[in-house]
């Protein structure tokens, strides 16, 4: 949806209001941005500071208790919310007793850095291709096109799960995730760069540019670029959390990221056997996995709206308008 809607947009050229003053006046308008941000920024601050978080509680991640589950049951933690105590500060781990507070802040560096990884090699492969289909001659344009609507087709999970299947088990799980998941994920905002460079083309400074004998790329880097941060940097925070459940689903079905190297979907994957047993145990990162999502679901429509200055004036007309129905 949010493609489609840069897409349509694309057309009539978003410029924003230069500098970052206005962009973070808008920003501050919109409350569930705000504190949509406050919460990626404390998830991200967990995950730099795993370590030493782990360290304050005084566990390892990768440490198996096993006097702290129950083998008469079949490995179910002892005690009462899967185990949660003064040294277990979210319970322990089903079967191995591993330490489940230590697991989801170090997942959390894994789940977060494959998505960050796999949103930049996008929004690079994207934008590249995007500025040469855009600036390209006609035949240029059209094979770029086609090679864009080709990765569309590609079905993302179905070529993961074939591509980390034949890997060897030696090479590092994340950043295979990261490769696969970019280089097949970059076709929609190629599409977006494209349909917004085709139109700024046709704008005064950018002919008067070209006129003044500057190549196809000084002028992408000195016209183009900076007109085109706005959507890029919008798709980029919506394209973030798809990245995410993209590495939750690999992880899940058995194929991303591999023990005792902790993810949210690999926990989630180990846990869909306990979920009534020790029911924490699928809680506590399938908790985590939605609010980082939702948190940054609602940041990048946040993003969006204040880096579009038309989507403010639109977001304020209709909430005046609301006011004015319910008067």
């Amino acid at each position: 949806m949010a493609e489609a809607l840069l897409v349509k947009e694309a057309g009539s050229v978003t410029v924003p209001a230069s500098g970052a003053r206005p962009f973070w006046r808008r920003l501050r308008r919109r409350r569930s941005a705000l504190v949509a941000a406050v919460v990626v920024a404390f998830l991200v601050l967990v995950a730099l500071a795993a370590p030493l978080l782990a360290g304050i509680e005084g566990q390892n991640p990768t440490a198996y208790h096993p006097d702290l589950v129950d083998s008469a049951t079949g490995g179910v933690p002892l005690g009462s919310f899967g185990g949660i105590s003064g040294d277990h500060w979210l319970g322990v781990e089903p079967l191995t007793g591993r330490d489940l507070f230590a697991r989801v802040a170090y997942g959390a560096r894994v789940s977060l850095g494959v998505a960050l990884g796999a949103t930049l090699l996008q929004v690079v492969i994207g934008v590249g291709i995007g500025l040469s289909a855009g600036l390209g001659n006609r035949f240029v344009d059209q094979a770029l096109s086609r090679l864009t609507d080709v990765v569309v087709a590609l079905p993302v999970m179905v070529i993961a799960l074939g591509a980390l299947a034949v890997v060897p088990a030696g090479f590092p799980r994340p950043v295979l995730i990261a490769l696969i998941v970019g280089l097949v994920g970059w076709s929609g905002i190629s599409k977006i760069v494209r349909a917004q460079t085709l139109a700024l083309k046709s704008l005064d400074h950018v002919a008067a540019a070209r006129l003044s004998g500057w190549g196809p790329w000084q002028i992408a880097r000195r016209e183009l670029l900076p007109a085109l941060a706005a959507p890029v940097i919008t798709y980029a925070v919506l394209l973030f959390p798809s990245n995410i459940v993209v590495e939750a689903a690999l992880s899940f079905l058995g194929v991303g990221i591999k023990p005792p190297t902790p993810s949210w979907g690999q926990m989630l994957s180990d846990a869909d056997t306990w979920y009534q047993a020790a029911p924490t145990y699928l809680l506590v990162p399938a908790l985590l996995l939605f609010v980082t999502v939702l948190a940054l679901t609602v940041l990048g429509e946040g993003v969006r709206t204040a880096l579009d200055p038309r989507a403010e004036s639109r977001l304020r007309i209709g909430t005046r308008s609301k006011k004015e129905a319910g008067a």
